[in-house]
């Protein structure tokens, strides 16, 4: 337990930049002492002592807004950062070093008995507010969005953002833990790919409303649910989706 104790004390140096000296971390982190409580509490649960093991639990909880179940598995070097609002199920396994932040949930998704809540390998990397829920698998340097929802199982070296969580594939390709500016977009990718689609498909409309109209020819095109003449200047107008819209989405905060 020391060892692993020692292990939770120093990742925090590595990964917050706000952490100056021994005494600051010791007493001033949540994350740290709500890990040295519940080792303790899985400890106690461990050799079967009822009762006890759940009331430090929530006296931990008091103190540092953590909830941790005292069954919970929670490898070392486990870096809870902040904190406030995470909770963590009874059957749920955290691997080694692994990046939890505040609003975080490893969950359930019933009543069901046994294993109902995930695990979770080495080196994950758990986004503000994001939610795992389920007796699933979350693979090693996985790292998920915040926000997100997790209800399916994980690869190794994946990143998952969305709600439902998405899989963009990152396969050999090691990840700052600290990274959150890079994490992709799939939602607005996908949004681009059928606007630019559209486009296309306006575009080819436009070619051959020109190769077709005459001065002796009168036509009702529709377009988009609009009746359009048979002027391909008009018909291209009218077909374009409303840029300036499109354009505010696109600039909006996650896109």
């Amino acid at each position: 337990m020391l060892s692993t104790f020692i292990a939770d004390f120093r990742i925090i140096f590595d990964r917050d930049p706000a952490a100056r000296n021994w005494l600051e971390v010791l007493f001033c982190y949540p994350g740290l002492q709500a890990l040295f409580f519940h080792r303790l509490c899985h400890w106690l649960h461990n050799i079967g002592i009822p009762f006890v093991p759940r009331f430090i639990s929530q006296f931990s909880r008091f103190l540092t807004g953590i909830e941790i179940h005292p069954g919970a598995k929670i490898g070392k070097g486990v870096f809870i950062d902040h904190g406030m609002g995470v909770v963590i199920g009874e059957t749920a396994i955290i691997g080694d070093y692994c990046l939890i932040y505040q609003g975080v949930t490893l969950g359930g998704t019933g009543k069901e008995c046994g294993k109902r809540h995930p695990t979770l390998g080495e080196n994950v990397v758990i986004g503000g507010g994001a939610k795992v829920l389920g007796n699933i698998q979350i693979g090693n340097n996985v790292r998920i969005g915040a926000g997100s929802v997790v209800l399916r199982d994980v690869p190794s070296d994946c990143t998952v953002v969305g709600i439902p969580g998405r899989i963009v594939y990152r396969s050999g390709v090691r990840v700052n833990p600290l990274e959150h500016g890079s994490l992709p977009d799939s939602e607005a990718t996908a949004i681009r790919t059928l606007v630019d689609r559209i486009e296309m498909l306006e575009q080819q409309m436009q070619d051959l409303i020109t190769q077709q109209s005459s001065p002796n020819t009168s036509k009702q095109l529709v377009c988009a649910g609009l009746n359009l003449s048979e002027n391909p200047v008009t018909v291209g107008r009218s077909c374009r989706l409303e840029d300036q819209e499109i354009q505010e989405f696109f600039n909006g905060s996650g896109i």
